[in-house]
């Protein structure tokens, strides 16, 4: 088969992804009117994202892209945008629009953080401590962790997911920020309760985990958004292998690297040979089932954090797998015309109901914001030497 058989990718090239990272940037760029005051929807809608209140999640990956588009381009347009945007999670966090989760690192980290790391927004920097503040009151000292959602005192909702780790980054920062080793100390812990409980023993994940609001003993795995309470939701373990190198990063504990290689080598094989997985990881080639491109978006980038933290052959290794994913997303998934699509990536998958979990079922065969601002990331990433928003 030739190089550019959808089928085992060679490597992106640096010249490919700059023509990449070039055509997401014109996306980002178009897009702008549309979603400057306004946020954009978790997912598309026939392909085309609908402009929304910010109070979703998911609102934080659109302002990431805006100031990933700045970093390629140095255009003060993007600059000026962006910095909008952070008015608006400044307004959301100080009135607590939609706050009562966990997902305050999605949110602040790509939009707020940013700000501050790049050009000095005290606002930024503001919203990004009330959102820290905000999610250290989630934390369960019975268990250690920190709850995803739901009522603090409902024992039905008395969980963590494996997306939280994550949202831990904006803990670490704000430690860095003010010197309160309390936020520090309380992503460490959450880090190392996923860890012991959310890898099953032949290193799949599970999306949800339940702990004894009495004792604080591990109870069960779970799944809202995988396939079954036992399949292997991709995006679940994607954000297992993210999550455990930015762990790496942060406490050098030799669990996390090689939960990571585990992690990794399970995700690796159960993909399809062009290296994009299904949604849930128990389809394998062949399925009729739709894919999820931002789970290999966001596995690319966990690749390309643990290769800063490794020795050379192993961050080679990394590097090369991430290059061949990116490949793929770049030649076969990303969006080219702007006719057919507002988004970057196409083929991502939100949540698939389905008899077994309890999801709602939306954005299937979507473009999805965290798979767009993810693939920019990687593909940042790959460019320059990139100072993380993480």
């Amino acid at each position: 088969m030739n190089a550019l058989s959808p089928l085992h990718p060679q490597p992106i090239t640096d010249q490919e992804i700059k023509a990449a990272l070039d055509i997401a940037v014109a996306q980002v760029r178009r897009n702008l009117p549309d979603f400057t005051y306004k946020a954009q929807n978790h997912s598309s809608l026939g392909n085309i994202y609908p402009a929304v209140e910010n109070d979703q999640w998911t609102a934080g990956f659109w302002p990431g892209e805006i100031w990933l588009a700045y970093e390629h381009t140095g255009d003060k347009v993007f600059q000026y945008a962006a910095q909008i945007q952070v008015q608006s999670f400044l307004h959301r966090i100080e009135n607590r629009i939609e706050t009562d989760h966990h997902d305050m690192g999605f949110l602040y980290s790509p939009s707020c953080i940013a700000a501050w790391k790049l050009v000095g927004d005290e606002d930024g920097r503001k919203a990004a401590l009330l959102a820290a503040d905000q999610l250290i009151e989630r934390y369960q000292p019975i268990g250690q962790f920190i709850q995803a959602w739901g009522r603090k005192d409902n024992p039905n909702e008395y969980r963590y997911i494996i997306d939280c780790l994550l949202n831990l980054p904006l803990l670490y920062w704000a430690t860095r920020e003010t010197g309160n080793e309390r936020y520090r100390e309380i992503a460490l812990t959450h880090a190392r309760t996923t860890l012991a409980h959310s890898v099953r023993a032949d290193n799949s994940t599970y999306h949800t985990f339940y702990m004894d609001p009495v004792t604080g003993a591990p109870v069960r795995g779970a799944t809202k958004q995988g396939y079954s309470d036992d399949s292997f939701w991709a995006r679940g373990q994607a954000w297992g292998i993210s999550g455990m190198a930015i762990s790496y990063r942060y406490e050098r504990l030799p669990a996390y690297r090689e939960a990571f290689e585990n992690l990794l080598g399970f995700h690796l094989n159960r993909l399809p040979a062009d290296l994009v997985p299904y949604w849930d990881l128990i389809f394998t080639e062949g399925s009729e089932e739709p894919r999820d491109s931002s789970s290999a978006s966001i596995v690319a980038c966990g690749l390309l954090e643990m290769a800063e933290l490794v020795e050379a052959d192993d961050a080679a290794r990394y590097r090369d797998l991430a290059r061949r994913m990116m490949k793929s997303l770049a030649d076969y998934y990303a969006v080219k015309d702007p006719s057919i699509s507002n988004g970057l990536v196409l083929h991502g998958t939100y949540s698939k109901k389905t008899p077994h979990n309890t999801c709602r079922g939306e954005g299937v065969d979507e473009c999805v914001s965290w798979g767009d601002y993810y693939y920019m990331e990687a593909l940042t990433r790959l460019s320059r030497n990139w100072s993380s928003y993480w």
